[in-house]
């Protein structure tokens, strides 16, 4: 464009601008990638129109009315774009497993109930193996804990818990003072290291000591990070209900300002949620720090040798059979389940501990939790196993046998199938809001990265979902879990697809470690 040079200098200054801009437009280079002609939906601003999204090293460089161009193009055509899910539970942590979160739309899968230590080495083996979606981890207070009243150095894997059913020391006995000292120190190391916050699974180790509890509580809010925990006992009858254990809960957040995360609100509160639900609504209408994710089933895994298993389980579960454990579709028996129990007892087993199939109000009790206001939604998803082993190779697509809870597989779609498209339970922008900007600003106090995820909008990290809302949904059962979820178009992973048009990208392996910033 050329300008007339008798133009007045204030229109000339007018013009600059203008001029710069158009220059620009025209000189920009395109995208690293498009996704095309999608409904987007940001839980945050409330955006929900048809747009283009541009990515450009792997952020949301632009979000347009018009059409962009870029070196790759996405068709979002009939679908919806969204941030990718966020899932704060998932113990599988092996390329199986993150493969098989993807297809259900998840871009992060973090170990934090559990957690690991030391963490460093978890860190190192995940990044070293690569991951298609972002992964991370808490420090494991029960690993230190097994450590110390066992002397079995932890590995950094799930395999050493498993293992260390085989004994009762860890789970029953009260620490002494430089024990609870010894323990704290290996869960501060794993904090040193990175880890986003404390796993504290206090309900693998019912008989650890208040004061003990209270030690790590105080740890947590010193470096200024959540506890994610299992809380103390899974009963619906007094003494020691589940009721007492989110009572010591909301007692520790109280006494020491930590912020405390509550997980799978609906497997610890069964069928006693109305009283446990009342009970956290008053502690955080009083200001106490504490949030809550749940998963859209009425059924939990574990090992078979858990404590939750022991003495009068049945009783404390509210009249729980043999049967409604099981493995495979094929329910136990009080033999073989007594066998399991001796023999093999860190073998992954399902938990029946309601029947929404059955019971309306089972359904409602279970939809209580999962609709928890400002609730996550989160899987506790299991590491998969064949025979009798987990998978660990670069192995797709899994073996015809391979074994986990079908949440492994189906949580998020499962969860959008249900709740929003078949029940009409909650709309579509607040599904959203619960399975990225919730768990995204539950954790982004401490952890910077997470300010940049959850979000669809310029400048936040580009892990999206482009998926169809009329037939997304979970296939995983209890008799077939090895089962992709469907609805998924396509995932990306810092601005990189892993899932492109329903189908898995074998060689894509963009994840990267969400990790709090770790002192030179």
């Amino acid at each position: 464009m050329r300008v007339p040079a008798l133009l007045p200098a204030a229109l000339l200054s007018g013009l600059a601008p203008a001029l710069l801009c158009a220059q620009s437009r025209a000189a920009a280079p395109g995208y690293d990638l498009v996704i095309a002609n999608g409904r987007a939906i940001d839980p945050e601003t409330g955006l929900d129109g048809l747009r283009w999204v541009g990515v450009r090293h792997g952020t949301i460089a632009a979000i347009s009315r018009t059409p962009l161009r870029g070196r790759d193009t996405l068709d979002a055509r009939g679908h919806v774009v969204a941030p990718g899910f966020i899932d704060l539970h998932a113990h599988g942590q092996q390329l199986a497993a993150a493969r098989m979160q993807a297809f259900d739309g998840v871009t992060t899968a973090l170990e934090l109930e559990a957690g690991t230590l030391p963490v460093g080495l978890a860190y190192q083996r995940a990044g070293k193996e690569g991951r298609p979606i972002n992964y991370g981890f808490s420090a494991a207070w029960v690993f230190g804990r097994i450590a110390e009243k066992e002397k079995m150095e932890p590995d950094g894997a799930i395999a050493y818990f498993q293992e260390a059913q085989r004994r009762t020391g860890w789970q029953y006995t009260i620490a002494g003072p430089d024990e609870v000292a010894r323990i704290v120190a290996r869960v501060e190391q794993g904090l040193k290291e990175g880890a986003i916050g404390i796993g504290i699974l206090s309900g693998y180790a019912p008989g650890a000591g208040h004061k003990e509890h209270y030690a790590v509580a105080k740890l947590a809010k010193a470096y200024g990070v959540p506890t994610f925990t299992h809380v103390r006992h899974l009963s619906v009858i007094e003494p020691q209900s589940s009721f007492e254990a989110f009572e010591e809960l909301i007692a520790l957040a109280a006494a020491t300002g930590a912020h405390m995360h509550i997980s799978h609100l609906n497997s610890n509160s069964t069928r006693d949620i109305p009283a446990i639900a009342e009970l956290i609504r008053g502690a955080q209408a009083r200001g106490l720090k504490i949030t809550t994710e749940a998963y859209p089933y009425a059924a939990g895994s574990t090992v078979v040798g858990a404590e939750i298993f022991r003495g009068n389980w049945r009783e404390r579960m509210g009249g729980a059979k043999a049967s409604d454990l099981e493995r495979g579709g094929v329910p136990f028996t009080d033999s073989s389940l007594t066998e399991a129990q001796a023999k093999t007892p860190g073998d992954f087993v399902v938990i029946h501990f309601m029947r929404p199939e059955t019971s309306a109000q089972d359904q409602a009790y279970l939809d209580q939790s999962v609709l928890f206001p400002g609730g996550a939604i989160a899987s506790d998803a299991m590491p998969w196993t064949s025979q009798g082993r987990t998978i660990t190779e670069d192995v797709w697509p899994l073996p015809a046998d391979a074994f986990a809870h079908p949440r492994s597989a189906g949580t998020f779609s499962r969860f959008l199938r249900d709740y929003v498209r078949e029940r009409k339970r909650v709309d579509l922008r607040e599904a959203l809001r619960r399975v990225s900007l919730t768990p995204a600003t539950i954790l982004e106090a401490s952890v910077p990265q997470m300010r940049r995820k959850g979000r669809l909008q310029v400048g936040m990290d580009a892990d999206l979902v482009v998926f169809d809302p009329a037939t997304v949904s979970d296939r995983a059962t209890f008799t077939a879990p090895n089962q992709t979820s469907v609805g998924m178009r396509h995932v990306v992973v810092h601005g990189v697809p892993v899932i492109r048009e329903a189908a898995l990208v074998r060689g894509a392996l963009p994840g990267r470690a969400i990790r709090r910033p770790v002192a030179p």
